[in-house]
C-alpha cells in the first residue's frame, strides 16, 4: 500500500544512498529511517540546497539559527552530527567539506526528483524510528521565549526554564527530558507534534517571559504533543523580587493538570536555593553552557571561561551551591583532558572534591553536588562511595540524569547496569554529549559485546573528533572484532591528537578499574591495536 502527496509538489534530495525528504522532512537509507533533530535536518537541507556554492559559517547562523549568536563549538557539533548521520565524518569529509577560513560546502553528487499528484511516496509499511512513550506522563519543557526585546534578558528567560525542568525533575510521577535535549529547540518556530515524536513525550510546555523594569509576566502552556490541544495555559505577574518562588508555581499547575493520569505521592520539596543576585544566576548558566561545549570542542579556552564565569558568580554570591558544583565538573574536566598542567593531576582532583563538598555544605540536597562527589570518588577507586552518592543524587531527583554516572559504574566493575544507565541517560536526554557514547561503548566493550561498542564509539568519534578516548576505545574494539587495519588508523589518530600516548603513561594512570581481570581485558585490547606501551 503507498501514500501519495495531493495538490502540491516537494522534493527528494538523493545522494549516498540516503534521501532526503522535505515533505515528510525525514532522512533515509533505503527503508530505515535516520532519527535526525529538526535543526540538523535543516543544515543538511540547506547545505544540499546551496550545494552550488561554499557557504559561509555566517549563512548558517542566519539560515538555520535565525542570527543568533552560536559559538563556534556548537557549530561544530551540528555539523558533525550531520556528517555522521549521513555516513561522513570530520576526517574523510567526503560529502560535508569545511574549507578553511571560508566556510563550507556540500561536495556528494545528488539527484533531485519531485514529488506530487503524481509521483508515490515511500510504503505506509516503512519504519518511522520514533521514541515510544515512557509508562509514566512525559513532558518536555523548551526554551520560554525572551519577549523583552533585549538580548540581554536571554538569559533571564532561561533560567526560567531551567529552574522549571530542575523542579518537575522532582517528581517520580513525570518523565521530565533534560535540559539539554529541550534547549536544541531554542529559537526554533516548531510543531509541538514534531517536537513530541523526536523527543518521545507526551506533553510539550511552553511560555514565555517579558521583563519591564522591576516587574515580570510569564506564562506558560501546556500542549498535547500527540494532537496539538492545549490543556492549560496561566499567567504569572510578578514583582521581580520574588521570581524565583515562580517555578514552583508552575511546576505545581503542571503536575495538578498530570495527576489524573498517575497516583500523586506526597512528596516533601524544598525550593532550590535561589542566589542573591540575577547576574550570578546569568554567569552560572553561560557557563553550564560553554562546558557542555567544551566536551565537543576540548578547547582550553571554553575551560577557562567556563572558570572565570562560574568564579565571578560566587563572588557575586559566595553561597550559591550549584555555581560550587558546576566548578567541581569544570575541574573534573581539567584533571580528566590534557589541556594544561591539571591533567592526570592529583591536587586537581582534590580542588573538584573540595568543591564538591562545599556545594553539599551548601545545600544537601543538590543533585548536581552529589554527583560531582560520585565522580571524584569514583576516580580516587572509592567505587562504593561513588556509587552511592549517584543514587543519593537520583532518590532526590528521580528524573536526574548524568552521564559521568556510566563510567563509575563501569570501573566498579557493573558494566550492565552501565548500560542501563547509559540508554536511560540517552532517552531522558536525546541529545546528549558526545561522551555519553563513549562511555556507553566501553561497557558493551567490557561485556564483549564488540559488535554492539563499535556504531557508539564511532559517534561519539564522529561528534568529537579530538577527543582521544573515542579513538583510543575505538582502536581496541576494531582490534578485538580482528579489523587491525581499523584498528591502526585510530591508533595513528590518537598519537595525533596526543603524542605523548602511552598506554602506561596516559591509560594506567586514568583508569580506575576495579577488578584486575577488567584491567586485563582492556590493556591487552589496546596492545592488540598496536598503542604503544610505554
Amino acid at each position: 500500500m503507498a501514500s501519495h502527496v495531493f495538490g502540491w509538489i516537494y522534493l527528494l534530495y538523493l545522494f549516498d544512498g540516503c534521501v532526503l525528504d522535505t515533505n515528510r522532512r525525514e532522512l533515509r537509507r533505503g527503508l530505515h529511517l535516520i532519527p535526525v533533530a529538526a535543526q540538523v535536518f535543516d543544515l543538511l537541507h540547506y547545505l544540499i540546497t546551496n550545494r552550488e556554492r561554499v557557504v559561509s559559517k555566517d549563512d548558517l547562523i542566519t539560515a538555520i539559527w535565525n542570527g543568533r549568536i552560536v559559538s563556534e563549538a556548537a557549530l561544530t557539533t551540528r555539523l558533525n552530527v550531520a556528517r555522521n548521520a549521513i555516513g561522513d565524518n570530520g576526517q574523510e569529509q567526503r560529502l560535508i567539506k569545511t574549507l578553511p577560513r571560508k566556510g563550507f560546502r556540500f561536495v556528494g553528487t545528488v539527484r533531485e526528483e519531485q514529488g506530487s499528484t503524481t509521483t508515490t511516496a515511500i510504503p505506509l509499511e516503512t519504519p518511522r524510528a520514533t521514541l515510544v512513550l515512557p509508562d509514566k506522563p512525559s513532558v518536555a519543557v523548551l526554551p520560554f521565549t525572551n519577549m523583552s526585546g533585549e538580548a540581554a534578558q536571554e538569559y533571564f528567560a532561561d533560567g526560567i526554564t531551567d529552574d522549571i525542568i530542575t523542579e518537575l525533575s522532582r517528581f517520580s510521577e513525570l518523565f521530565v527530558i533534560a535540559r539539554n535535549s529541550s534547549f536544541q529547540y531554542k529559537g526554533k518556530p516548531l510543531d509541538v507534534r514534531q517536537i513530541g515524536q523526536e523527543l518521545g513525550v507526551g506533553y510539550v510546555l511552553e511560555g514565555s517571559v517579558r521583563r519591564d523594569g522591576n516587574y515580570v509576566r510569564i506564562t506558560a502552556q501546556l500542549i498535547d504533543a500527540r494532537s496539538g490541544m492545549h490543556h492549560w495555559a496561566e499567567r504569572y505577574d510578578r514583582a521581580l523580587m520574588g521570581v524565583f518562588a515562580l517555578q514552583d508555581e508552575v511546576a505545581r499547575s503542571i503536575v495538578t493538570t498530570l495527576a489524573v493520569h498517575v497516583n500523586k505521592a506526597e512528596a516533601q520539596r524544598t525550593l532550590l536555593k535561589p542566589p542573591a543576585t540575577w547576574q550570578a544566576h546569568e554567569n552560572y548558566l553561560r557557563a553550564v553552557d560553554i562546558l557542555a561545549s567544551f566536551w565537543s570542542s576540548l578547547k582550553k579556552t571554553d575551560l577557562y571561561k567556563t572558570r572565570r564565569l562560574l568564579e565571578q558568580a560566587l563572588e557575586l554570591d559566595p553561597n550559591y551551591a550549584r555555581a560550587y558544583a558546576a566548578l567541581s565538573f569544570a575541574q573534573i574536566a581539567s584533571w580528566s583532558v590534557g589541556v594544561d598542567g591539571d591533567y592526570l593531576a592529583p591536587a586537581a582532583l582534590d580542588r573538584a572534591h573540595e568543591f564538591a563538598c562545599k556545594a553539599l555544605q551548601l545545600d544537601p540536597n543538590l543533585p548536581q553536588a552529589h554527583a560531582c562527589l560520585g565522580v571524584v570518588f569514583g576516580w580516587k577507586h572509592q567505587h562504593e562511595a561513588a556509587i552511592a552518592e549517584f543514587e543519593r543524587a537520583i532518590a532526590l531527583y528521580p528524573n536526574f540524569t548524568q552521564w559521568r554516572f556510566v563510567p563509575v559504574l563501569i570501573f566498579a566493575g557493573q558494566a550492565e547496569r552501565a548500560i542501563e544507565v547509559g540508554r536511560a541517560h540517552m532517552r531522558l536526554d536525546p541529545f546528549y554529549l558526545p561522551l555519553a557514547p563513549a562511555w556507553l561503548g566501553l561497557a558493551y566493550y567490557m561485556l564483549k559485546r564488540y559488535q554492539d561498542a563499535l556504531p557508539l564509539l564511532r559517534e561519539c568519534i564522529s561528534r568529537a573528533p579530538n577527543f582521544s578516548g573515542g579513538h583510543v576505545r575505538a582502536a581496541a574494539t576494531y582490534a578485538r572484532l580482528g579489523k587491525f587495519k581499523e584498528a591502526r588508523a585510530e591508533t595513528t589518530e590518537v598519537l595525533r591528537i596526543d603524542p605523548a600516548y602511552t598506554i602506561e603513561g596516559r591509560e594506567r594512570r586514568y583508569s580506575a578499574f576495579k577488578n584486575p581481570r577488567d584491567v586485563d581485558h582492556y590493556f591487552e585490547g589496546l596492545r592488540m591495536a598496536g598503542l604503544p606501551d610505554r
